[in-house]
């Protein structure tokens, strides 16, 4: 006899991300010190067989994790060329992330 499969599609930090409990979850950074809990809004639920999608339902759900740690994200180079003007720019860009760790789904 195997458990039902539960897991809930989260917006995470601008973006959808499936989740279950136990996942790492790496996001846009997330106030707060490391070890806080906080909620993520469901976009959609499945336990098992059932499926929920109403807004009304998924309002009662709650999706929690807890932050692990704060990070950065690859570097990223922007260059921008102007052929035969001598204009050269170059920028860099790393993101602000935080991995988190979901704990419960209720």
């Amino acid at each position: 006899m195997s458990s039902p499969v539960v897991y809930a599609i989260v917006r995470a930090g601008g973006r959808q991300e499936k989740v279950s409990v136990g996942d790492y979850v790496t996001m846009n950074r997330v106030p707060g010190g490391v070890g806080s809990t906080f909620e993520l809004p469901a976009l959609l639920l499945v336990d098992g067989d059932k499926l929920t999608t109403a807004a009304a339902d998924l309002a009662n759900v709650k999706v929690t994790a807890e932050k692990l740690e704060d990070l950065r994200g690859p570097k990223i180079v922007i260059q921008k060329y102007k052929n035969k003007t001598g204009y050269k720019k170059r920028q860099g860009h790393r993101q602000e992330l935080s991995k988190v760790k979901i704990t419960s789904i209720a």
